[in-house]
């Protein structure tokens, strides 16, 4: 399964500079695409839209089914650098605990109704405040406001270095006040964005098809006539559609990678995820023995990432053990092989742990998405050293939702690799998405508090301790860093984007 909620280095550690120093940005919208040309572009998805609500969306791929409708307020660009889009200049306070936003005049949904900042306030208050699955990353925001009709005020209760990164992302779609108040905005959605959603040429579950916006305030955002997401969740399938012309763009795999690139289409290779088990239940709530810390600490041990990387990703990847990536504070390249294979020890510290004969651990797979040599390695390591896997098949579509919603003790992921702040904040503090389980931990909030608070040198030893920490602790067992392998045909190019899994829908074009 490629779910890969990508994390550029460059866009974090940018957004983070803008954030902290309280730097404003204004002026056009930054479109780096060529002029509209028309046509058709089809773009293979490996995720079922769940819903068109934009308190509902999600990082990753699910964008591709909401970039069309919606504009955000802030957009970034394919490196990652924030640009104005609903928003035309944003500024903080001095002691970053207020961003004023300035809201772009003369833009209105395609209703109709006007875009505003009662609009925007509405938004942001139902994504904060509802039970989405991104819904943490606001979890610092006490108030938005809106002083008048173009100016909006998100109130903080402390910085949040991410906020601008997290408003250029799902959290700031905006939908017509006027088609939520309807009840149907979660499957007919209505935005300010270049599309619109053309449900008569759509079939659910199939194919997902936007039409070109007449009026659209920034027409160099509108390259086709016509965009067409469909999901697929089979990886053969996905290449076999890519293959026959079916789709002009798809994720695959490194294991279908060569035959797509021998038939002459174009390979985008781009990593920034961490591949391996979130060990989610660090407290013993529903597998006991995952509270001992040699246990997780023996699991690590147990898994030849080597033999995984060659067998499932081609070889495409970095061998690891820690959360944090090269080029951010905190990383360690000592901890890339803090774990190596080592079966006899993983073996020793399940005994020290009154687990010598082992226990039962049921994790989620899934059918047709989840390579079935992975699991079946996975597996077999950790028999090796008396821990069964039960592999529950789990339907694609709620995948992570189960994840989210503590039905599962450990499970394999990928998650995207950032800064230590961005990573605290979606995998580390007791409120963050993939920590379902809300462990609490005082020396991780310790040093969370002080990769936030601290002067830069404070913030770089906090990053250093908060990783090296969460290494020793077992929270995780990282295999390596893979490779995404993202493809376009003949006729079609696009550049990847930074923070995402897949392209944004503004960077693609025909080839010249």
């Amino acid at each position: 399964m490629k779910l890969r909620p990508r994390v550029a280095l460059a866009a974090l550690i940018t957004a983070a500079a803008l954030v902290l120093a309280g730097c404003s940005a204004s002026g056009s919208s930054g479109s780096t695409n060529v002029a509209a040309t028309g046509g058709t572009l089809t773009i293979g998805t490996v995720v079922d839209v769940k819903s068109f609500d934009p308190a509902q969306a999600h990082l990753g791929h699910y964008v591709q089914y909401d970039q069309p409708v919606y504009d955000s307020l802030i957009r970034r660009k394919p490196d990652g650098t924030p640009v104005p889009m609903l928003a035309t200049k944003w500024s903080y306070n001095s002691d970053n605990t207020q961003l004023t936003l300035d809201i772009r005049k003369g833009v209105t949904f395609s209703d109709g109704t006007p875009v505003d900042a009662n609009a925007v306030k509405l938004n942001l208050d139902r994504f904060r405040s509802g039970n989405g699955p991104d819904a943490s990353t606001m979890a610092l925001v006490t108030g938005v406001e809106a002083t008048d009709a173009s100016t909006v005020v998100i109130t903080l209760k402390e910085p949040d270095p991410a906020l601008i990164d997290y408003l250029g992302n799902e959290d700031s779609f905006i939908a017509s006040p006027k088609a939520i108040a309807a009840g149907h905005i979660a499957t007919d959605p209505v935005g300010s964005g270049p599309y619109v959603y053309d449900a008569s040429a759509s079939v659910p579950g199939s194919k997902y098809t936007f039409t070109k916006r007449k009026g659209y305030w920034d027409p160099s955002l509108q390259v086709y006539n016509q965009i067409v997401v469909k999901p697929i969740t089979d990886t053969t399938a996905m290449l076999n559609a890519f293959l026959s012309g079916q789709v002009d763009a798809a994720l695959l795999t490194p294991k279908t990678a060569a035959q797509a690139k021998s038939a002459g289409n174009t390979e985008y290779d781009y990593g920034t995820d961490w591949y391996g088990l979130f060990l989610f239940d660090r407290d013993g709530t529903m597998t006991p023995a995952l509270k001992n810390v040699k246990v997780r600490q023996a699991i690590n041990y147990a898994i030849d990432k080597a033999a995984i990387l060659k067998q499932v990703e081609q070889g495409k990847g970095e061998l690891t053990s820690q959360i944090l990536p090269p080029g951010v504070p905190g990383y360690d390249k000592a901890l890339d092989t803090a774990y190596s294979y080592n079966p006899t020890k993983a073996k020793q510290l399940m005994s020290e742990a009154g687990y010598a004969n082992g226990f039962t651990l049921t994790m989620p797979t899934s059918s047709g998405a989840i390579d079935p040599a992975l699991t079946a390695a996975v597996g077999q390591y950790l028999k090796n050293i008396g821990i069964t896997v039960n592999w529950e098949n789990v339907a694609i579509s709620n995948f992570i939702a189960d994840l989210t919603g503590a039905k599962y003790a450990a499970s394999w992921f990928q998650e995207a690799q950032g800064t230590a702040w961005y990573t605290s904040q979606v995998e580390l503090t007791p409120n963050a998405i993939y920590n379902p389980f809300h462990t609490a931990d005082p020396q991780v909030e310790s040093l969370v508090h002080d990769v936030q608070y601290g002067s830069t040198a404070q913030q770089a030893s906090a990053a250093t301790q908060l990783n090296k920490y969460i290494v020793n602790q077992a929270w995780f067992a990282p295999f390596f860093r893979p490779d995404q392998v993202f493809f376009t045909n003949k006729t079609t190019t696009v550049t990847p984007q930074a923070r995402q899994a897949v392209p944004s829908i503004y960077y693609y074009a025909p080839k010249k």
